[in-house]
């Protein structure tokens, strides 16, 4: 805190002379006060911790202080350590990262990778930390940011470049592998820092890219598998095609198999029944038939009884009903024979020769 003692016009003089000694006093006082007040005490804001150091014996006290005002006496210095998340970007574009005015950001260059088959991938990497014990930081490591420069960015390019310096060329495409070996370099960091007071909070690999030799040669590589899968699709489509069409043609013919069959099947019971109409309609002429039979059976047997000639008359009766009877003489001049044929012609004056 700074303290300005404000300027004494002329026309002022006269009237501080006529102060008394007290105010005098006073005013030293409130400036010694103000003067102490700004060089014997630290604020530790949000965020942060503090670590204090004594130049006389003591050396660095084991104490950590938290946010708020603490004292710091003659020859007494707070050293203050973020406690909030801080990101190492990796890398050498500056569109990939925040920039480093802002506070918690560092960045550095990328990671060059020389892979199993001697091609270099240069790689962005981004990596997640905290400080848990800024007294352990202090002793292990130093004073001020010197954990980013001494211990957080040399081992994260070591142990990103012995990881991932274990995958192919190929491999930086296969997002699983190099996931792996992201987390295997996340774990053997984690290791290194948690004793000097770090805590590794997460490894991202972010992109890679490779030479310019390596990249024309696996375009064209890509180009052709992809090539060799779309032959290969084509061939599947056509050979489902024509599976379909097979399927849809035997489906085709087993439906006219059916309706064949189903015609014929028709037509059987059609045929059935017909025949079945012809036996019944013929038994039962012949029932009929049978019972007329036996009716003239019955008939002719009556006939054959007693009474039949009065029977038989009755029926010569009925079938001579409204007939015309001529009585012919059959002797003497005027008679006639029924069976002369020409005598009966003459005699009705049809002309006959004779």
């Amino acid at each position: 805190m700074a303290f300005t003692i404000p300027r004494v016009s002329v026309g002022t003089a006269g009237r501080l002379g006529k102060i008394s000694r007290l105010g005098w006093l006073v005013i030293a006082g409130s400036v010694v006060l103000l003067l102490g007040y700004n060089s014997c005490t630290t604020y530790v804001r949000p965020g942060e911790a503090g670590v204090k150091q004594s130049k006389f014996g003591k050396g660095i006290e084991p104490t950590i202080y938290g946010v708020g005002l603490h004292y710091v006496g003659v020859g007494e210095t707070m050293h203050r350590f973020p406690t909030n998340l801080q990101v190492l970007e990796l890398t050498n574009s500056r569109s990939e990262t925040a920039g480093e005015d802002v506070e918690g950001h560092r960045q550095t260059t990328a990671i060059n990778i020389q892979t199993s088959e001697g091609y270099n991938v240069r790689v962005d990497a981004t990596v997640l930390y905290r400080i848990v014990d800024p007294l352990r930081v202090i002793q292990t490591i130093g004073l001020g940011r010197l954990f980013e420069d001494a211990a957080v960015i040399p081992r994260s390019a070591q142990d990103l470049r012995r990881a991932l310096g274990e995958l192919d060329a190929e491999d930086f495409y296969k997002g699983t592998k190099r996931m792996e070996k992201a987390h295997d370099a996340k774990v053997a960091l984690a290791a290194e820092l948690k004793d000097k007071g770090i805590e590794v909070v997460d490894v991202y690999v972010r992109r890679y890219i490779y030479d310019s030799r390596y990249q024309q040669a696996i375009e064209q590589r890509k180009i052709q598998d992809q090539t060799v899968y779309k032959n290969e699709a084509e061939a599947k489509a056509a050979t489902a095609a024509a599976l379909k069409n097979k399927i849809v043609a035997e489906g085709a013919a087993a439906v006219q198999v059916e309706l064949s069959r189903g015609d014929a099947e028709m037509k059987k019971l059609e045929a059935q029944a017909d025949l079945y109409r012809r036996q019944r309609a013929a038994d039962g002429d012949l029932l009929v038939k049978l019972a007329e039979a036996q009716g003239t059976e019955l008939e002719n047997q009556a006939l054959r009884g007693v009474g039949s000639e009065n029977m038989v008359g009755l029926r010569m009766a009925d079938a001579l009903k409204n007939t015309k009877v001529i009585v012919l003489p059959t002797d003497g001049e005027s008679g006639m024979n029924p069976l002369d044929l020409r005598a009966l012609l003459r005699r009705f004056d049809v002309g006959v020769k004779p």
